[in-house]
């Protein structure tokens, strides 16, 4: 008998807005993302193991960063 479980992380795109990268300095579109991880048992995903997290993500440089309770709001 086999047993399959394993954690997927998934990102969900929830806006995008244009400003300025902290880390390349560029004006650019920063992209927010919301990445949730769950459980999963035999491909199903099925609880998750922590809290929802968000990043923004530049465009110009692909960096990211952990996002501001601010930018949340504004989103």
């Amino acid at each position: 008998m086999f047993l399959i479980f394993g954690i997927r992380g998934k990102d969900k795109i929830v806006g995008s807005r244009l400003g300025r990268c902290e880390v390349c300095g560029a004006t650019a579109a920063q992209t927010l993302v919301r990445r949730t991880t769950k459980f999963s048992l035999f491909f199903v995903p099925l609880f998750p193991v922590r809290a929802a997290r968000h990043f923004v993500i530049c465009t110009n440089c692909g960096r990211s960063r952990a996002a501001a309770r601010e930018e949340l709001v504004a989103a």
